[in-house]
């Protein structure tokens, strides 16, 4: 698992590569929040680079998601391969998260 990050007008644009799953999702998770700042308007995971991402890693997501929500933070996923946005889909994230189909559009949504 690997993350890269960028601020782009005021959204936080955090790339992940890899698999997200049960071994690394804890470290997911804290790699994010040493990195979101109170002065983002929005946070996206561009997830193009991932090609797995278990139900622990789904965990971290809603995590992310109530916490982003509490500090009033725009938040999103963006890039899903077609596998991963099927996990989306079957576990009803995408009725609970953002989903956007490139990072200029989250960043145009959540600016």
């Amino acid at each position: 698992m690997e993350i890269n990050t960028e601020r782009t007008d005021g959204v936080l644009v955090i790339n992940a590569e890899g698999r997200i799953d049960g071994s690394n999702s804890a470290q997911f998770l804290e790699s994010i929040q040493a990195v979101v700042s109170d002065d983002d308007n929005g946070v996206v995971l561009d997830f193009g680079g991932i090609n797995y991402i278990s139900s622990a890693g789904l965990r971290v997501i809603l995590l992310l998601a109530k916490e982003l929500r509490q500090k009033q933070t725009g938040f999103g996923v963006c890039s899903l391969s077609s596998s991963v946005k099927e996990i989306f889909t079957i576990s009803g994230f995408d009725q609970i998260i953002a989903i956007f189909d490139s990072g200029a559009d989250a960043v145009s949504s959540l600016k």
